[in-house]
């Protein structure tokens, strides 16, 4: 399978953004989807992963700001970011199956 990473750009802090992760085949079978970001010159990080029974997981800096969910007829993972922060700002990659995404650049700043 083959990950395509959209929805980042530039959003002021309190903004929203929206990530979408599609896959270029059925995720119905993938157990584990994630989104991970990383900042230059950092490791990447978790920050939110889904199984396919919909339990999920997030880095403790954005519980209760990021909602991880997974449309397995779509085919898509998304990740909905609210209240971003500069701290938030990144390149984020989704990932499954040990595959990547190429990664869409998220910015927050006034």
């Amino acid at each position: 399978v083959q990950l395509q990473a959209s929805g980042g750009g530039l959003v002021q802090p309190g903004g929203s953004l929206r990530l979408s992760c599609a896959a270029s085949g059925s995720i119905s079978g993938i157990y584990v989807m994630g989104w991970f970001r990383q900042v230059p010159g950092g490791q990447r990080e978790l920050v939110a992963g889904i199984t396919s029974v919909g339990t999920t997981t997030y880095l403790d800096s954005v519980k209760g700001r990021f909602t991880i969910s997974r449309d397995n007829a779509k085919n898509t993972v998304y990740l909905q970011m609210n209240s971003l922060k500069p701290e938030d700002t990144a390149v984020y990659y989704c990932t499954a199956s040990g595959v990547w995404g190429q990664g869409t650049l998220v910015t927050v700043s006034s």
